[in-house]
This record gives structure tokens, C-alpha cells and sequence, in this order.
């Protein structure tokens, strides 16, 4: 039986409380939306696997595939005989390669900041959460961008996602909106931040692009050589490098609460996620 994915990253789902991280990940995971959610307490868990890499990754418009010229380039002369070198030959169509994105949710309290900090430990993607509705929730982007850089390793992928999208739908009367694309994007400029993403959890609009923006770049860091596969720290790792139920592939919910993230004290993953 051929493997059931390639990679497994571990990303970190950040922002306020109430702004919908938690609505995300069950978006993501499940499938679902549920209007009634509880207030996360530490941290919960789930996971997905998502095609990276060509062909999928074309779909996206990332600009990140090899264009025709890197794969068949033009036909150059030889220096010593004159003639015309035979260019490369196209390879074959590619296998797809697959990720497991290991989605940690944090809560978004100040009251369990010291402890879901401790969980930005190893992570090598960030989907940083703020609701389009509240501006209060972008401005302490910067607080949570900071403290991220800090703890997780360097050159973590962040993108930055604008939630409740459904809100800004409709005539001006209905229009929920205060948060503009144009400033959203300008934040992330400031920030050096790679993109801006707006979702609906409630819809599914733009869920499922947030995650891949982050897998694809977190994909293509893989193929340049930037991390190390069997170092924990780097927040990826090969198919194989973990044991246990973590090889198996399968789709997975479980709930970490505050003894849960005391007890790990943020030093190792919990569990064979990772």
C-alpha cells in the first residue's frame, strides 16, 4: 500500500479570542460549521492531509511551478563544435505529493497566553486570525506576530486571514465590515507577512486556500532544502520519521485542554502528531 502522505508540518492557528480559529480548523477538518462553539482552553488539535506541489499547486496561482523554459529550455549551441546541444527531455507526468498539516488552535485569552506560546515551539507554518468586523483583533496581530517570531523558528510561514467574510456580504445596511482587503494587505506589507487570505468559516469561502497558501510555501521550503527532516525543531519531518498511530494517515480530532498544556509545558509535541 503506497503512503499516505509525504510531509507532516505542524502549523499554529493564532489570534483573539472569538475570532473564529477554532471554526476554522473544524471548517478544515470536518467539514462542518457550528455556530456554538466553546471557548478554547489551551489548545485543540486536528489534522488534514492536502496535495502540495505540481499538478494541484497550479490551481492556486502561486507562481511558485517551474515555468517551460526550467523543465525544456531553449536549444544553446555548443562553444567546442558549434552545433546545436539537444535540450533536456520533459520528464514524466508527476506524482502528486501529499502533506499532513498538523493544526494546533490556540486560545486566544490573554489569561492562557503564557501557555499557548509554549506551543509555537516547532511550528513552520502560522495562519494569524483576525475577525474583518473588529478592528481591535488586527492591531493585536503585531503582538501575536511578535511573539511568534520570537518563540517558533526563523523564516515561519505566516499568512494572515481575515475571518467572517459572510458578515461583509449584502447592502450597506447588512454590511458588518471595518476592516478594508486594502488594509489588511498593507499590514501585511508593514510586516513583512507573505499573504492575506479572507475566509468564512461558516461558508467554507476561502478556508481551504488559507491552509494550502501556508502547506504550498511550507512545500516549497521543503524542496529548496530549508529544513532539516529529522530535526523536530523545524516543524517538518518525512513520512517514517514518526512511529505509532502518527504513520497512519488518518483523519484525527482530539482536544488538548490547560492540564494537558501544563503537563507538556510546551517542550515536545504532544502525542505521535509530529
Amino acid at each position: 500500500m503506497s503512503q499516505p502522505w509525504d510531509y507532516i508540518a505542524k502549523l499554529v492557528c493564532i489570534g483573539d479570542s472569538g475570532t473564529g480559529k477554532s471554526s476554522l480548523t473544524i471548517r478544515l477538518c470536518e467539514g462542518r460549521f457550528s455556530s456554538a462553539h466553546d471557548v478554547t482552553i489551551g489548545v485543540e488539535f486536528g489534522s488534514r492531509i492536502v496535495p502540495v506541489g505540481p499538478p494541484a499547486s497550479q490551481s492556486l496561482g502561486l507562481g511558485f511551478d517551474k515555468t517551460d523554459d526550467d523543465i525544456n529550455p531553449p536549444t544553446t549551441q555548443s562553444p567546442s563544435t558549434g552545433l546545436p546541444n539537444p535540450p533536456r527531455k520533459t520528464p514524466g507526468p508527476q506524482s502528486q505529493k501529499q502533506m499532513k498539516l498538523s493544526l494546533w488552535d490556540t486560545a486566544g485569552q490573554e489569561t492562557y497566553k503564557s501557555i499557548t506560546r509554549s506551543y509555537f515551539r516547532g511550528a513552520s507554518g502560522a495562519l494569524l486570525v483576525f475577525d474583518i468586523t473588529r478592528p481591535a483583533t488586527l492591531t493585536s496581530c503585531t503582538q501575536w506576530l511578535q511573539d511568534l517570531r520570537q518563540i517558533a523558528e526563523e523564516g515561519i510561514v505566516v499568512v494572515l486571514v481575515g475571518n467572517k467574510s459572510d458578515l461583509a456580504e449584502g447592502n450597506a445596511e447588512q454590511d458588518k465590515r471595518r476592516i478594508s482587503r486594502q488594509t489588511a494587505e498593507e499590514w501585511c506589507r508593514a510586516n513583512n507577512v507573505v499573504r492575506y487570505v479572507e475566509t468564512s468559516a461558516k461558508s467554507g469561502e476561502g478556508v481551504e486556500r488559507a491552509f494550502l497558501e501556508v502547506a504550498e510555501r511550507i512545500y516549497r521550503n521543503i524542496e529548496i532544502g530549508k529544513y532539516d527532516l529529522n530535526d523536530r525543531r523545524s516543524g517538518v519531518k518525512g513520512f517514517g520519521a514518526t512511529g505509532g498511530s502518527g504513520n497512519t494517515g488518518a483523519p484525527e480530532t482530539i482536544a488538548l485542554g490547560l492540564n494537558d498544556a501544563m503537563r507538556n509545558g510546551g517542550n515536545r509535541w504532544a502525542g505521535n502528531c509530529c
